[in-house]
């Protein structure tokens, strides 16, 4: 496949494997616009950014992923749940799981060294201790980026690695784009999405790309 193929082909998987139930596409569109926020406010103010991107951006996402997005037998991709875990390109539920107990544990290493291994000059106040807290949040979500890119060029080759890197930097745009109706759905009642407008456009064969 061209960077271009593969790119809608990892996008595809995402979507029909990880985002069913239309709570959860809703909250990855409140996500999404929260991380635009980010992305505009790391230029300014670095720390604000990473607040914004964990707290809000981040929270949201996994909330729908862990608690609304259904694990059982998936009827519409003939999928276990365990399959889908096996062959998500990026991070799956438990690379998440290992992820956010990094996120939550910079807190209570700051707390008990205040400078951090020597990286900061020690908080004097409570902003202060809020500000290191976020920088370091701010390399926490860079470095796990880098991390499981860095992977998948051992993976999967350094195409599939920089598609992925390139998916998930592009993955808020994208977000807004085909979850912008998820309220409309809601309201409705529709609240799981039997992804046939998506089979019916998609232009590859249904299978995943694996890692």
């Amino acid at each position: 496949m061209t960077f271009f193929e593969e790119l809608q082909k990892q996008r595809w998987d995402d979507h029909r494997y990880y985002h069913h139930n239309r709570i959860n596409q809703f909250l990855h569109l409140l996500s999404a616009m929260s991380f635009l926020a980010s992305y505009i406010l790391v230029f300014y103010y670095p720390a604000a950014a990473a607040l914004v991107g964990w707290l809000l951006a981040m929270v949201l996402r996994q909330t729908g992923h862990f608690f609304f997005e259904p694990k059982s037998y998936d009827e519409v991709n003939k999928a276990t749940h365990q399959y889908k875990e096996s062959v998500k390109v990026g991070y799956n539920l438990s690379r998440k799981v290992v992820l956010l107990s990094i996120w939550a544990l910079v807190p209570v290493v700051l707390f008990f060294k205040p400078d951090f291994f020597g990286a900061f000059t020690p908080a004097s106040t409570f902003t202060g201790f809020i500000n290191n807290m976020a920088i370091i949040w701010l390399y926490v979500g860079l470095g796990a980026i880098a991390f499981r890119t860095i992977h998948l060029f051992k993976l999967m080759g350094v195409q599939s690695g920089l598609v992925w890197m390139s998916k998930i930097i592009t993955d808020p745009f994208h977000d807004i784009k085909i979850y912008h109706k998820s309220p409309y759905y809601i309201m409705k009642g529709e609240m799981y999405d039997h992804m046939n407008d998506w089979y019916e456009e998609a232009s590859f064969e249904n299978q995943p790309v694996k890692s």
